[in-house]
């Protein structure tokens, strides 16, 4: 009886293991993922971009705990709990840990996760798509392209036009708001 319990439990962990660790069909020798069209991208140089860190010891001088846990460790906030899933605000969110413009808040969405989610980033040279597996799924974890900061991921359910959910960390990310904007 006991035998016939540890093989039935076995069976049940390979199967949930097995659905939640389905393999992308992408082929992981080819380039970081891109799929968002570019929104609003200039070619100016950005006086706001911060010079990159070397080691951990300078992004912890630089950063708060939770800045550094999410963007530097690839740690997630707790849902409904950051500084920016609720924000309306019209303006631009950055990294931050260099500064590099990422999304424009008229990409924002309530997507009702709890995070900042977006449809799009301003440039998809902006970020990088890395496949993740850990927590036994599969998912697409998106980077700042300039300094590699974890930022969140990316999924296929959102809104129009791109039908993309970039769900973001507040903590990785920081808000500037728009020049000239009242609301």
């Amino acid at each position: 009886m006991l035998k016939r319990a540890v093989v039935f439990a076995a069976v049940v962990v390979a199967l949930v293991v097995g659905a939640f660790s389905v393999r992308s069909p992408r082929d992981e020798s080819l380039p970081p993922l891109r799929k968002a069209p570019a929104m609003n991208a200039s070619t100016e140089p950005d006086p706001d971009l911060l010079p990159i860190a070397t080691d951990d010891a300078e992004w912890q001088q630089r950063l708060t705990p939770e800045q550094f846990k999410v963007a530097r460790k690839k740690g997630t906030e707790r849902a409904f709990s950051g500084a920016y899933w609720d924000n309306h605000e019209p303006g631009v969110y950055r990294c931050v840990c260099c500064g590099q413009k990422l999304f424009d808040a008229d990409t924002k969405f309530e997507s009702g996760t709890g995070w900042p989610s977006f449809f799009q980033p301003i440039s998809p040279d902006m970020v990088g798509e890395v496949i993740d597996r850990s927590w036994f799924a599969t998912r697409t974890e998106v980077v700042c392209s300039r300094c590699d900061a974890h930022l969140g991921h990316v999924f296929e359910d959102g809104p129009k036009p791109t039908g993309l959910r970039y769900c973001m960390n507040s903590a990785a990310l920081k808000f500037e708001k728009r020049a000239g904007d009242t609301k």
